[in-house]
C-alpha cells in the first residue's frame, strides 16, 4: 500500500459560522509492503487514527492519492467502521466483503468469530445492545479472522476483560512473527520496540521522522525530553 501526499482536513466550523478547516494529515507519503511491521508514535491529536482510518478507506483524502496495490486491510480499533445497528453478524459480513470476500466467503467466518469473541447469542444481537468491551471483542475477532494482508492496529491490547486481553495478546503476538503487513499505533514505546522494525513519527499531523523503530523513538524520546 502507497500513500502519496495525503491530506485530510475537517470542518471545525459550526452551523452559523465559518472557521479554518483543521488538518489532521498533512503531505502523508509512506509505503506499506508485506511483512513490514510499522510502528506510528505521536500525542494525542497527532493523527495516528486518523492515519489508519485513510488506510482502511473509512476516511477519504482531501488530496492526495492512495495505492492499495491489490492488499487488503482491516482496521481494529474499538467499533471503527461497524454500524451499531447491524447485528455482529451482519458486520462480521459487512467487514469481509468490504476486503474483497464474497458474502459466501464473509459469511463462512461467522462460527470462527463468534466464538473467538464469546459474544454467544449476542452475536445475532445490534451492536448498540453491546458493552465497550464486547463491541472491542467483536472487532478484535472479526479483523483476526478476516486474515487481510495488511492489520491496521489501534491501540488494541486493552479489549475486553483479563482472560480475553491475555487471549487477543497472545494472538497479535504471534500474528507479529508471521508474513503480514501490520501498522501500530501506541503509546506503549515498550511494545513498539518490542513487535516493530520500522516506526513513523507523527507531529500535528506531519511525518516527524520515519526510519528504523530505534532511531524514530530515539528522537521522538528526545524531543519530549526522555532521551
Amino acid at each position: 500500500m502507497k500513500l502519496s501526499n495525503v491530506t485530510v482536513a475537517f470542518s471545525d466550523g459550526g452551523l452559523f459560522r465559518t472557521t479554518d478547516d483543521v488538518t489532521a494529515l498533512q503531505d502523508i507519503s509512506i509505503r506499506v509492503g508485506l511483512g513490514d511491521k510499522i510502528g506510528v508514535l505521536g500525542s494525542n491529536g497527532a493523527g495516528k487514527s486518523t492515519l489508519l482510518r485513510v488506510m482502511a478507506g473509512v476516511l477519504k483524502p482531501n488530496s492526495g492519492t492512495i495505492d492499495d496495490e491489490g492488499m487488503a486491510s482491516a482496521l481494529l480499533s474499538l467499533s471503527a467502521g461497524f454500524d451499531a445497528e447491524l447485528s455482529g453478524v451482519k458486520n462480521i459480513i459487512m467487514h469481509g466483503m468490504l476486503i474483497g470476500l464474497t458474502r459466501k466467503q464473509a459469511s463462512a467466518r461467522v462460527a470462527a468469530v463468534a466464538e473467538m469473541s464469546g459474544l454467544g447469542e449476542a452475536i445475532h444481537r445490534r451492536m448498540s445492545t453491546y458493552s465497550t468491551g464486547m463491541r472491542g471483542r467483536l472487532c478484535f475477532a472479526t479483523a483476526i479472522n478476516l486474515d487481510p494482508d495488511i492489520l491496521l492496529l489501534d491501540e488494541i491490547f486493552s479489549v475486553g476483560d483479563q482472560d480475553f486481553r491475555q487471549k487477543s495478546e497472545k494472538i497479535m503476538l504471534e500474528r507479529f512473527q508471521q508474513d503480514k503487513a501490520i501498522v501500530y499505533v501506541s503509546h506503549n514505546i515498550g511494545m513498539i520496540k518490542r513487535v516493530c522494525l520500522q516506526a513513523i513519527w507523527l507531529d500535528q499531523g506531519r511525518i516527524r521522522a520515519q526510519g528504523s523503530v530505534d532511531e524514530v523513538i530515539a528522537e521522538y524520546e528526545d524531543a519530549r525530553g526522555g532521551g
